[in-house]
């Protein structure tokens, strides 16, 4: 399926089940995408996640029927996939800025969040640059943590901090490995990926701070995970971090499959790799993303 549709498939599919308590997986399986690609691309070209998108609708569509009908706020809060009136109050106020009750009396305006539509322009005249890479089977190894779609972007960068606070920092000092685990995080180049994995359910996916698996002993507290062969669409950044990556991220999602003939993604991983020289701070900083694509 197009990237487009994808998105828009799923804007539809989520307000034809305003009513029923669906979740991201359940969107993704009608588009047959990933949830963790559809989630980064839908909320990288809406500017709001999945979740966020269907809990402003129904808000939306709620206030609507608290000024139309005399419906019960019970009724309305069960029938927008709120288990009590008072967690659909909360959400209500917070989302309106007043509650269930001034918005029926008219003593609040509703903030108003409208079915999205999805276009394209596309702006300047620079493709990206993008190189289409075969890749035999390969395995990373890497500490590994599971996290919501939603909190990502927040918690992944601290993620980082913790980990290299904890395990690298003698080492970039200088100091010899102090035990097997840091041993396998030099000799493997721990900290040269960063691993997104698509593989449990519940609205969460597996991240690696990862390196390429050598062989070797694998220490408790590290993970080892196999890509299989195939391609990978790699697109290459120079800049500060995290801003560069994430300003080439953005544009993969709004400019590069939208617009692409050939190739559109596969798989359920993707990769972020990360110089091992060099600071990321540096405005010369060089960095990737690898992204598992087939041929349409």
């Amino acid at each position: 399926m197009e990237w487009l549709d994808c998105i828009r498939g799923a804007i539809d599919f989520m307000e034809k089940n305003l009513c029923r308590d669906i979740s991201v997986q359940d969107v993704a399986g009608q588009v047959y995408v990933s949830p963790f690609f559809l989630q980064r691309g839908f909320s990288l070209m809406t500017g709001c996640g999945i979740g966020e998108y269907l809990r402003s609708r129904r808000l939306y569509e709620a206030a609507l029927e608290l000024r139309s009908t005399d419906e019960k706020i019970i009724d309305i809060a069960l029938k927008y996939c709120y288990d009590t009136p008072e967690s659909f109050a909360k959400a209500f106020t917070r989302f309106h800025g007043a509650s269930p009750s001034q918005v029926r009396a008219g003593m609040s305006p509703v903030r108003v969040f409208l079915p999205m539509k999805i276009r394209i322009t596309v702006q300047g005249g620079n493709d990206m640059e993008c190189k289409i890479i075969k890749k035999s089977p390969f395995k990373v190894i890497g500490f590994q943590r599971e996290f919501t779609y939603e909190k990502a972007y927040a918690e992944i960068p601290r993620f980082w901090d913790e980990i290299f606070g904890k395990y690298f920092s003698g080492i970039c000092a200088g100091k010899v490995p102090a035990n097997e685990l840091e041993k396998a995080a030099v000799e493997n180049c721990i900290g040269e990926y960063g691993v997104c994995i698509d593989d449990i359910p519940g609205g969460r996916f597996r991240y690696l701070i990862a390196g390429r698996y050598t062989g070797g002993n694998i220490p408790e507290g590290l993970t080892v995970y196999e890509f299989p062969e195939g391609e990978w669409a790699v697109f290459e950044c120079t800049g500060k971090m995290p801003e560069a990556l994430q300003s080439v991220n953005t544009r993969v999602f709004r400019e590069w499959l939208p617009n692409n003939p050939d190739f559109a993604i596969h798989g359920n991983a993707n990769i972020e790799w990360y110089d091992c020289k060099g600071s990321k701070d540096d405005p010369d900083y060089h960095s990737a993303i690898w992204i598992p694509v087939k041929r349409k």
